[in-house]
């Protein structure tokens, strides 16, 4: 028997093996895992090229840093529409769109001539990664119905997982031995294969014989570039001024504000906002969003402290640190499985609360580091920490759709992408000042050991705030049920907690 989008769920069956998964859950997580590693390695391969581009584009860092901030804000701009989108083209067509922008991008920021056209072409890049990243986690979800939403979520976290072990270090060789234009060209098999398999795997759900969803137009002229305000205002914290900066301070209260309205014009429709914000009377939506955002905060942090502690108080270049990164990576690879398989044993609270602790603990080292500390044990830190955040990242992600109905999955899937990114720029801001200030006199590797060791403890402190929180996330889940009948399917909810 298939769904009603040409889907076939094992759920329909009755209750469902736990331990399996779906074959056309299968084949369409790995169709949208194909394309969405075009984003995920884009993202760190550029990462660790911004000394190289400021050097080959003759310009100066402030002005590369818009080659990050305006890819970063165009997908800001654009993940909000992702759910209404694909309300009105379907997932298939608007994934494959994605898919084409994300290529004209890519193809665009290999051909730029200078920085200027880079940054331009960066935004359209933007745009298509945008859509995908909510977009996959949406198309998944609604296909698994309920069944296994651990192991789902551990499946569709392999790129994830996959970035930081390989990106940094295919970012290192591409630039070892090439031009920075091989950056951009590598996502082009990425991308046909992705439209390839999406054309031939994913089911056609175009929206038939329903009224044409309707755009919200004030929702997105208040919630867009009030989420891409405060993202650009978090992302001009530095020097001295830090939070203080006009630059900062401006984009900050402005996008606030905007926000904010749209939190009242939001709640106060009859009808579903751009993005639902009614769905927070979910209680695990609502505390899965706000583990989230800590996560974001833990997460994107680190993301910042680790290569520039390894280049800057170890004294490796780009490729090395990319190396040196590559046990955290795996120790998160090793760990998704487990985690998927606990949290649909166990329920995501205690899956999640073990991984926030072991992250907790991994980090300390990092805190208590001297210049005479060897690289052995950090390394080995590294690994328990990856351990640790993908036990913490794969429940979190799967709880946020506990007892969701069908239509109800794009608009969580936007609240939580949004709310982790948010938190991930925060976090960002806060240990960039943090590092500011007491690496700003360092001189010697003692000093410099030192500032950073008081770094990490702000990052383990954003870390820990995770933990109680942990207790708010759903326990031991339910056996999903989905009944037989195809009308009740199209709207079927997730199993919620016992």
């Amino acid at each position: 028997m298939s769904t009603s989008d040409g889907t076939a769920t094992a759920a329909q069956q009755g209750h469902v093996d736990p331990d399996r998964i779906d074959p056309a859950v299968w084949r369409m997580a790995i169709t949208v895992i194909v394309g969405a590693l075009a984003v995920i390695f884009d993202t760190t391969i550029v990462s660790v090229a911004i000394n190289d581009l400021t050097r080959e584009l003759d310009t100066s860092l402030s002005t590369i840093q818009w080659v990050s901030t305006g890819y970063l804000l165009a997908m800001f701009v654009t993940i909000p529409v992702a759910g209404w989108a694909q309300s009105v083209l379907g997932g298939k067509r608007l994934w494959i769109a994605a898919l084409g922008i994300f290529l004209l991008g890519s193809v665009l920021c290999a051909a730029a001539w200078d920085v200027h056209s880079l940054i331009v072409f960066r935004v359209v890049q933007g745009i298509g990664g945008g859509i995908m990243m909510p977009l996959m986690i949406t198309l998944i979800m609604q296909a698994a119905r309920g069944s296994s939403i651990g192991k789902v979520m551990a499946t569709i976290s392999l790129p994830a997982a996959l970035g930081p072990i390989l990106g940094p270090v295919l970012g290192g060789v591409i630039l070892h031995v090439g031009d920075w234009r091989w950056m951009f060209l590598v996502n082009i098999p990425f991308c046909v294969v992705g439209a390839w398999l999406a054309a031939r795997n994913l089911p056609d759900d175009r929206p038939r014989g329903a009224a044409r969803a309707r755009l919200d137009v004030v929702g997105l002229l208040l919630v867009s570039p009030g989420v891409a305000a405060v993202i650009f205002g978090l992302s001009r914290v530095e020097g001295d001024a830090g939070f203080a900066s006009v630059e900062v301070l401006l984009p900050l209260i402005v996008g606030l504000a905007l926000t904010a309205v749209f939190v009242g014009w939001a709640l106060a429709r009859s009808t579903a906002a751009l993005v639902d914000l009614r769905l927070f009377r979910h209680r695990p939506l609502a505390s899965s969003a706000a583990v989230g955002f800590v996560l974001g905060g833990a997460l994107y942090g680190s993301m910042l402290l680790l290569p520039l502690f390894w280049q800057q108080a170890r004294g490796e270049d780009a490729l090395g640190a990319g190396l040196l990164l590559i046990p955290q990576g795996v120790g998160t690879l090793f760990s998704r499985n487990l985690a998927g398989r606990y949290t649909d044993r166990y329920g995501p609270r205690w899956v999640a609360l073990t991984g926030f602790t072991l992250a907790c603990v991994a980090t300390l080292p990092f805190a208590f580091v001297t210049a005479g500390t060897g690289d052995v044990p950090l390394l080995a830190a590294l690994f328990v920490r990856g351990l640790g955040l993908g036990a913490a990242t794969i429940p979190l992600a799967g709880a946020a759709f506990i007892g969701l109905a069908h239509a109800e999955i794009p608009h969580a899937s936007v609240i939580t992408r949004v709310g982790q990114q948010i938190g991930g720029s925060l976090g960002t801001a806060v240990l960039a000042v943090v590092l500011q200030h007491t690496a700003g006199g360092a001189h010697t590797p003692e000093a410099v050991a030192d500032a950073f060791g008081e770094a990490f403890w702000w990052s383990i402190a954003f870390t820990a705030v995770a933990v109680p929180l942990c207790l708010l996330l759903p326990g031991r889940p339910a056996a999903p049920f989905v009944p037989e009948t195809a009308d009740v399917d199209a709207d079927a909810e997730v199993a919620a907690p016992a």
